[in-house]
């Protein structure tokens, strides 16, 4: 049987997240000190310190959360693993932990895509949700019919959309007469995983030019194929497609079990991740990584 280390993506994030390993922990401070030099800025000092307004803005809190996993990875002395899989901006941390992509070309990387997703749509024209107590198939297909997309499907139960405010308004109503117990608004900056981030597509395949992806030391799974996908330019182009298209998480995990894993271990700040993959299967058992 085997483990493998997964990574989580927006909302994880809180005010404070690695401050005490950056004052502790040498190999943690590398790491943020190299996020720091490869923006040229103290975004550390964001991520420590906060406010929350500044750390939640998409340009800030996707190189932090990947920032905040990465140093509390490398400074828990554990091995590369045999799998790897992480939650939307997850999957750059985890191509990161797997030696795919360098650290400072991921934090360039993160903060180009925050920034392209905000330019895409404007703070205040998009909106995401989370929906609970529908399948998956039954959102979606309201989503279509609304002109909004289905943006993650997290675990039974739980889906995400996202897309123009009033498609997302209109859809919320739709939902909740189709039955759905709950359809919160997320606090996030811009709409993610949607068809309104068209525009972010043209501007990170032209990031993605500047770097250089090498093959995964871990056998990574994709949040677009949910299977192991190994080639440099396969990867480039699935973290390109997921700009406009749904993280499919439920079922990466159902296919984690096709691959004999039994063990996961979520690193970075939160567990979400812990409770999707819980909700989705019990044959796989979860771990939070406490240093």
């Amino acid at each position: 049987m085997s483990t493998i280390y997964v990574f989580p993506g927006q909302g994880a994030q809180i005010v404070g997240m690695g401050a005490e390993l950056y004052k502790n922990n040498s190999v943690a401070r590398a790491v943020f000190d190299e996020v720091d030099d490869a923006l040229g800025e103290r975004l550390s000092n964001i991520i420590f310190n906060g406010p929350m307004e500044e750390l939640t803005l998409t340009k800030n809190v996707q190189p932090a959360i990947m920032a905040t996993s990465v140093a509390m990875f490398r400074a828990s002395g554990l091995p590369v693993p045999e799998f790897v899989a992480g939650h939307s901006l997850g999957e750059y941390t985890a191509l990161c932990v797997a030696g795919a992509i360098s650290l400072p070309d991921a934090a360039r990387l993160l903060r180009a895509r925050g920034n392209a997703m905000q330019t895409s749509v404007p703070v205040g024209m998009g909106l995401t949700s989370v929906v609970l107590g529908l399948d998956a198939d039954a959102v979606k297909k309201i989503c279509a019919d609304c002109g909004c997309d289905m943006a993650n499907d997290n675990c039974p139960g739980q889906v995400v959309i996202s897309g123009l405010k009033d498609a997302v308004e209109t859809a919320t109503e739709k939902l909740k007469e189709a039955g759905a117990r709950r359809v919160l608004p997320l606090a996030l900056s811009a709409p993610v995983h949607c068809r309104a981030q068209e525009k972010s597509v043209e501007i990170m395949r032209q990031e993605f030019e500047k770097v250089k992806i090498d093959t995964p030391k871990s056998k990574w799974i994709s949040n677009k194929t949910c299977t192991v996908i190994e080639n440099p330019d396969e990867i480039k182009e699935s973290l390109i497609y997921q700009l406009t298209h749904g993280v499919r998480w439920r079922e990466s995990v159902l296919e984690m079990l096709n691959f004999g894993i039994d063990k996961a271990i979520e690193i970075g700040p939160g567990n979400v991740l812990s409770g999707l993959i819980g909700r989705t299967t019990d044959k796989i058992i979860t771990e939070k990584l406490e240093i």
